[in-house]
């Protein structure tokens, strides 16, 4: 089976709504219907500075997801690419589909002038882990947030 990689679109929703209730689902977490509506109506928008979505197809169904969105950055000229959300089925974990969805935003983050590409996940992630220590650099970096 080959993995085809391209932009989200608006007959994806279906699906695109099962694989980020299941990306969510691994994060342990559960958001209500219009944050659904409202990031994928921001995902197909057209301003670009907003959120851009790359899926992953094998065989006609959608089995894995990359979210993510260009902003400035104080210490450099050039725009940065942030992935938020990287997503592959487990059924498909381990045959490429990380691989190539995060080769599909390198290449978008090239075509933007954005050359630096971060992401974050959680420590106990350990399966996609092995993937991003062969593909990109782990950093010192420890994240803090606002709670509430």
């Amino acid at each position: 089976m080959s993995i085809v990689i391209r932009p989200l679109t608006a007959a994806d929703e279906p699906q695109w709504r099962a694989l980020w209730r299941d990306y969510l689902a691994f994060y342990e977490t559960e958001l209500p219907r219009p944050i659904y509506d409202a990031y994928f109506k921001r995902l197909l928008g057209d301003d670009p500075q907003d959120y851009h979505a790359l899926v992953a197809e094998m065989d006609g169904t959608l089995v894995g997801l990359a979210h993510y969105l260009f902003h400035r950055h104080g210490w450099k000229v050039d725009n940065v690419c942030y992935l938020q959300d990287l997503f592959a089925a487990p059924q498909v974990r381990g045959k490429g589909v990380g691989r190539a969805l995060i080769a599909a935003v390198y290449d978008a983050a090239d075509k933007a002038d954005a050359p630096g590409v971060y992401w974050l996940t959680q420590d106990t992630n350990t399966q996609a882990r092995q993937l991003y220590d062969r593909i990109g650099t782990l950093t010192p970096f420890i994240k803090y947030a606002r709670t509430g």
